[in-house]
């Protein structure tokens, strides 16, 4: 019995020390290379910690999403991409991502999924052409995205509601 105790404690000793090592393995990368994506707090702490004067934010907010983003993706190496999420307030999904990217075929994790685009069609947001996409997600909720590139940047923001304001907060990230 005493023998038995004691090998399921060598085991749960070495268990644990392995998960440890596995813990640290993962941490190292990230900790000696500076730029890979992971999350942050802000979007000021992004812009420092990332050395990226251009980050683009709306100015028109909508009462109905939770300033400040609930979640924050950013990297700098091999590219930078930056990955905005805000919540409804009411219903706490995620309901409008905004992210922006110098690799244009970069997509983040979809969050919104259009199940159908009911109409795709070229639209002019402050003389830059711009892909305006209406359609829905599932459950039947309405859903619309717009894609434009700003400098080196492919700019794309995407909301669960019908496209009225998600034109005025693509619009107020442009200056």
């Amino acid at each position: 019995m005493k023998k038995k105790l004691l090998g399921l404690l060598y085991f749960a000793l070495t268990l644990a020390i392995l998960v440890a090592a596995l813990k640290v393995t993962n941490w190292l990368p990230t900790a000696f290379q500076e730029g890979l994506m992971k999350k942050y707090s802000t979007v000021d702490e992004v812009r420092t910690k990332l050395h990226l004067k251009d980050v683009y934010v709306p100015s028109y907010f909508p009462q109905s999403y939770g300033w400040p983003p609930s979640t924050i993706l950013a990297q700098s190496k091999p590219f930078v991409a930056i990955v905005m999420e805000f919540r409804n307030v009411q219903t706490a999904d995620v309901a409008l991502v905004i992210s922006q990217t110098a690799e244009k075929s970069f997509t983040p994790d979809k969050k919104i999924l259009f199940v159908h685009i009911k109409e795709k069609v070229d639209y002019s947001l402050k003389g830059r052409p711009a892909v305006l996409e209406v359609g829905k997600c599932k459950d039947d909720v309405p859903c619309s995205r717009i894609s434009w590139d700003e400098g080196a940047y492919r700019m794309t923001v995407e909301m669960k509601s019908a496209p009225f304001d998600l034109l005025k907060i693509a619009d107020s990230m442009l200056k």
